[in-house]
């Protein structure tokens, strides 16, 4: 038993399983404001909310395990991802991809039981999340793609419910596509030296620590205007305005905690202040649907 809890916890552990913590909470405000238009037995919804969060999963995982045995021989040779699960040795290469197949197929299928237009967009999800693991190798626009990836979140979920789309989750997602592309370039700057010698594409290696800061900082002001301009397209109250507000203030602190030449707080400002950000919007927005709502225009 001991064995079997030990593999899956390496498993998760190389998915890297609590950063699902950055775009689910803005599926779940896709999905929570998706239903308001649509009308469905309350039984209907729960086994929706069940598959969207599945689809998350499989997704991600399959992402996930792609960039990890995609990426092992690279990770093996850099200090700071040597002790990463394949190059350490804790799951072996195939066995990885093995994950990736069973975690695609698994995601195509249980889209298959939503509707249509998610079963249809389903392989061009999976070309988006898998193919970013490859975008290093050839443009440092890399982090955008990563950004595009996640920020299917918040449309996927609507398109489950829904089966078309509409403006405040393609709004949402715009949102997404920045603020993760923002915070990865922070993220990527750990790796400049590195990335340099190993002939890899990244906007730190490209432009450097400053200018890649700034370029960071760029991305973050739009996915700020992306969260503002949604408000535009949907019936919001208060409550949605103290969430955006918390989260453009977490933004900005994050950029206060990294400098360039001052990385030790890089995983404070990558994991738990975007964490924090994501979860808190996504709680006051939600709550923001269902509480006593006090209208902001």
């Amino acid at each position: 038993m001991n064995a079997i809890i030990n593999k899956v916890g390496s498993y998760m552990s190389m998915v890297k399983f609590s950063h699902t913590i950055f775009a689910m909470p803005f599926a779940l405000v896709g999905f929570f404001y998706a239903i308001q238009t649509v009308d469905l037995p309350i039984a209907d919804y729960l086994i929706l909310l069940g598959q969207v969060v599945l689809c998350m999963v499989f997704a991600r995982n399959a992402a996930m395990g792609f960039n990890r045995y995609i990426d092992k021989d690279i990770d093996s040779q850099n200090p700071r991802t040597a002790t990463r699960e394949i190059p350490a040795g804790m799951v072996k290469s195939k066995s990885a991809l093995w994950f990736v197949i069973v975690n695609a197929v698994l995601f195509i299928a249980t889209t298959a039981f939503i509707n249509t237009m998610v079963l249809w967009l389903s392989p061009v999800a999976l070309l988006v999340v898998l193919g970013y693991s490859l975008t290093k190798r050839i443009t440092a626009l890399c982090h955008l793609i990563l950004g595009l990836g996640l920020s299917l979140a918040p449309i996927g979920a609507w398109l489950a419910v829904t089966g078309v789309f509409a403006w405040f989750p393609v709004s949402l997602s715009f949102a997404v596509l920045f603020w993760v592309s923002g915070f990865d370039i922070i993220y990527a700057l750990q790796d400049e030296e590195f990335d340099k010698q190993q002939k890899l594409h990244s906007i730190p290696a490209l432009m450097g620590k400053v200018n890649a800061l700034w370029l960071s900082r760029a991305l973050h002001v739009f996915s700020a205007a992306a969260i503002i301009i949604a408000a535009y397209f949907s019936h919001v109250g208060l409550l949605y305005g103290i969430g955006a507000t918390v989260f453009i203030g977490l933004l900005i602190y994050q950029h206060l905690l990294v400098k360039p030449n001052d990385l030790s707080r890089v995983n404070l400002a990558f994991f738990t202040t975007n964490g924090v950000a994501s979860v808190l919007f996504a709680l006051l927005v939600i709550a923001d649907l269902y509480l006593i709502r006090y209208p902001i225009w």
